[in-house]
């Protein structure tokens, strides 16, 4: 079993910040060496969001939101557009693809209600929204709506203007999809709420002279996730196309995001376990509404699981407090760990998935910056210190919390070949993704048998990486012998942010005894810490100035990479293996508000976080 071996290679990653650097290759004789011949892997790095809302969200327009699909698209190719406030607002840096994930329910309808779109107040919903609307009584349409949702209560109206609205989004992925520079996807999200969030975004890979042969399953149809798998296979069959689903982030869900019997109380099958492992080869595990990785109740051993945690209930079917054993069902980890074991009864793993991050903004805005966060809703923006002392409000019906709960999360990393729908959805197919926080932290994995004590600080490390093992996604199977699992890591710093702290591996596996473990091994470690005999490592002193908001990279390193091995591998326990990657301290964005404003800081969140970002795993079966 070989050691760990961590290296700070600033110099050489100047070559290769991006895992291109193979094309420096001066180690091999030139008449050996054909630098294009074996590279058949994706090398770019693209930056997206999977989970936007435009005003055809019913409650992105009740909440205020007039801005269009093309100003979403707009905003996340850079340009400068005017937000609700009437202020012009910009992306920092502009992202690489876009899903404008509308809410299928009644798309559009409560908007054209509003803009008193004749088409739609010609129907029946049409004229009650309005007679609503316009004698103050909103939350009667709320609870229309709601209604309809939950209880699957359909309200009249005409599957033409539901249509219109749907292609009205097509229209605009069209007119915004530029291949090799910017990928607009079609896409709408399938809004389960009867007995917990189990929200779904639906991902095409097609253009509009697929996508637009069927009109989206909304829950009002069915609130049946196996349902909505039969609706993604009839389209499929229908059109010979491709889509899948991203579960929302499942930490309102009430523990059913990942459940040990189906929605109508079956117990699982394989059958429903290889269905779900279809159609849902990603997770959302980060986003404004917290974050889902782990949770300190299931992880108490893990000093970093209680990161923008929300410890509610579902906002349609609220339980509080929350019982202990919904987290379970909830949270990324625990559902990789749960997985394990179904694979082992069922033959077959439901929650094996990659993992993603996206906002779920309401505001047409992709804004996931700590120091340019725009809120969950238009009606939330940064205009005055008023959101700052939006706190936690639990009532005995519903959990409500403040904007000030809010995280600035989250965003999509996809490794491909080039931008376009195909190879971004391919890559998302075969889970070579991963999370961040915000930051665009940019980070490799691998996994194999045999890797150099060297290879992370090659030039080609990536090379070596495709050639000796799988990227992260992938599975580890046929085990040499007397050898243990080597993962090869390497992590950049954000060209625009904060130094990096640490790089970790975290390990889940089914032990001899039938029990789901874990484990946290720190296995790159900045500023020349080492780890210490229980396992701890001194945490750094952060440069953060509460006052002013601002930090330094004084602290931390630019890049951090590795070649580990498991110490404590078993080769006849299934197991999984993730990377979490985490800067320096730096300030949360109330922090940057409340410098801003020149206020307090609220009790009730930490004013200093540690961004992160989190790998797909690779699994190892016996």
């Amino acid at each position: 079993m070989k050691g760990k071996y961590t290296t700070c290679f600033a110099a050489m990653m100047l070559l290769g910040l991006f895992g291109l650097a193979e094309t420096k290759e001066t180690s091999v004789p030139l008449q050996n060496y054909s630098p294009y011949a074996d590279r058949n892997f994706p090398e770019n790095l693209y930056w997206g969001d999977t989970h936007l809302h435009s005003r055809h969200s019913f409650d992105a327009s009740f909440q205020g939101n007039l801005l269009t699909p093309d100003a979403a698209y707009r905003y996340a190719k850079g340009e400068t557009v005017m937000a609700h406030t009437g202020e012009p607002w910009r992306i920092a840096r502009p992202l690489d693809f876009l899903v404008l994930s509308d809410h299928s329910e009644y798309m559009g309808i409560l908007y054209g209600v509003q803009q008193e779109d004749e088409r739609i107040l010609a129907s029946e919903l049409g004229k009650r929204w309005k007679a609503f609307n316009d004698a103050g009584n909103k939350q009667n349409i709320m609870q229309d709506f709601v209604r309809a949702v939950n209880r699957g209560e359909k309200l009249p109206v005409s599957e033409k203007l539901l249509h219109t609205s749907w292609q009205d989004a097509i229209d605009a992925a069209e007119r915004h999809n530029k291949p090799g520079s910017f990928t607009a996807f079609i896409g709408y999200e399938w809004t389960s709420s009867t007995i917990g969030n189990l929200h779904r975004n639906i991902v095409f890979r097609d253009d509009a002279s697929l996508a637009s042969q069927v009109l989206p399953l909304s829950s009002v149809d069915s609130s049946d996730p196996e349902k909505l798998w039969q609706w993604l296979a009839a389209y499929e069959n229908k059109t010979g196309g491709r889509v899948l689903a991203i579960p929302h982030n499942g930490n309102l869900s009430n523990g059913a995001m990942f459940p040990d019997k189906t929605f109508s109380g079956k117990a699982l099958s394989r059958r429903y376990a290889e269905t779900r492992a279809r159609w849902e080869p990603l997770y959302e595990v980060t986003q404004m509404k917290g974050d889902g990785e782990a949770h300190p109740y299931l992880s108490p051993d893990d000093g970093f699981a209680d990161f923008e945690t929300w410890d509610y209930g579902s906002l349609s079917s609220p339980v509080i407090p929350k019982e202990p054993w919904m987290l379970k069902h909830e949270y990324a980890r625990s559902a990789l760990k749960l997985g394990l074991k179904k694979e082992q009864e069922l033959g077959a793993n439901p929650f094996k998935f990659g993992l993603i991050g996206s906002t779920d903004s309401h505001t047409s805005l992709s804004s996931a910056s700590e120091d340019n966060f725009y809120g969950k809703f238009a009606n939330e923006a940064p205009t005055s210190p008023e959101r700052l002392k939006s706190h936690f409000k639990i009532t005995d019906k519903l959990p409500l919390p403040g904007v000030i709960a809010q995280a600035a999360s989250g965003y999509a990393a996809v490794w491909a070949h080039e931008n376009t729908r195909e190879s971004i959805f391919d890559a998302m197919q075969r889970r070579e993704t991963y999370a961040s926080t915000g930051p665009r932290i940019v980070l490799r994995f691998f996994g194999g048998w045999d890797f150099k004590q060297d290879a992370a600080s090659r030039p080609d490390y990536v090379r070596i990486g495709y050639h000796q093992g799988v990227p992260m996604g992938g599975d580890l199977i046929n085990v040499p012998e007397g050898e243990a699992p080597e993962f090869l890591i390497v992590a950049s710093k954000d060209p625009q942010g904060a130094n990096l702290d640490r790089i970790q591996v975290v390990k889940g596996w089914l032990d001899s005894d039938g029990l789901l473990q874990e484990k946290v091994y720190d296995v790159a470690l900045s500023d020349g810490r080492k780890v210490n005999r229980p396992g701890k490592v001194k945490p750094l002193k952060h440069t953060v100035d509460l006052k002013t908001a601002t930090y330094t990279n004084s602290i931390g390193e630019a890049q951090l990479a590795t070649v580990w091995s498991d110490p404590d591998f078993n080769p006849e326990a299934r197991a999984f293996y993730y990377v979490r990657v985490l800067e320096i301290p730096t300030p949360r964005w109330s922090t940057y508000d409340a410098a801003y404003f020149n206020e307090p800081l609220s009790k009730e969140v930490p004013a200093i976080i540690q961004e992160r970002a989190y790998s797909s795993p690779i699994w190892y079966t016996p």
